[in-house]
């Protein structure tokens, strides 16, 4: 069995990304990306002290805009419309999900989707499933991608599977499995023998959000599989797949922690460089 790790995927990216900071820098840019939090939800606030260390470690800037649980629906369209219109902003990010006095669709509309680095709008969701490549895939969904690059598995005709049909992973991830060519089936709740659609998969991609459910009868031994879970289950973290279970049978996993979501805000740190790099395109012109 081959663990496949996400430290060293974000540690090439990393050194990747220090030059062209530093040519962003020479012409006076740095990138910044405006982080949005509304109330105390601990793992937002754990998120978000990653992204602050990835960010500063790399002399990008990464800002938080904290906002109480009843914020308005007022205000924080205005605190989006102002970080539109910053110049010095080159990415925002809301973390979601939002409270449910607030209306979700309407805070997609207004976010401008040159700055969408997470693909929150229906402007960079059309983007990505119609195949332009001027848009922002979901973090973690690229995060998915960078690692199948980086561990160099080739996908063209090959059978991934992915458990789990949210537009936050499993539809967009879906996309982007088939800009590489392979065959893609999406599982979920209502998919008959699950066990047996997953077992005929090459790749096997797990991002339902149940802890433990992908079990060693869901797997085959030639398999990849990629754990994109994050849960938390008697006081420890874990993802969507029995790993104890699975890792030993299988060709080449993920772990939980240590595998998808360590790529995950390296992911946030390059869409927010794209974006500021096409701002001093502009800037230059």
């Amino acid at each position: 069995m081959m663990e496949l790790r996400g430290l060293p995927v974000a540690n090439a990216l990393t050194e990747a990304f220090k030059l062209r900071i530093n040519q962003l820098k020479l012409g006076g840019i740095t990138p910044k990306l405006s982080v949005i939090r509304i109330g105390n939800n601990e793992d937002d606030i754990s998120y978000e002290r990653s992204i602050i260390k990835k960010f500063s470690s790399l002399d990008a800037v990464a800002e938080v805009t904290e906002l109480p649980y009843d914020v308005t629906q007022e205000t924080i369209e205005a605190v989006i419309k102002g970080m539109n219109k910053d110049n010095n902003v080159h990415g925002i990010l809301l973390f979601r999900p939002l409270p449910e006095h607030l209306s979700d669709e309407k805070i997609k509309s207004v976010i401008n989707a040159d700055k969408d680095v997470d693909c929150m709008s229906q402007t960079n969701m059309a983007r990505l499933f119609s195949g332009e490549k001027n848009g922002y895939p979901p973090c973690t969904a690229q995060a998915v991608m960078e690692i199948l690059d980086y561990y160099k598995v080739d996908l063209a005709g090959k059978k991934a599977v992915i458990v789990g049909r949210s537009l936050v992973v499993g539809k967009p991830l879906g996309m982007l499995l088939l800009e590489k060519n392979a065959t893609v089936t999406i599982c979920h709740s209502k998919t008959e023998n699950l066990p047996e659609e997953c077992r005929r998969a090459d790749i096997l991609i797990a991002c339902a959000g149940c802890a433990n459910m992908i079990t060693r009868e869901f797997t085959n031994p030639s398999q990849i599989v990629i754990d994109v879970g994050i849960n938390v289950e008697e006081g420890r973290l874990c993802g969507d797949v029995k790993y104890d279970d699975v890792a030993n049978y299988v060709q080449a996993i993920t772990p939980v922690p240590g595998g998808v979501g360590t790529v995950t805000t390296i992911e946030l740190l390059k869409h927010t460089i794209i974006s500021a790099e096409r701002y001093n395109a502009v800037v230059r012109i």
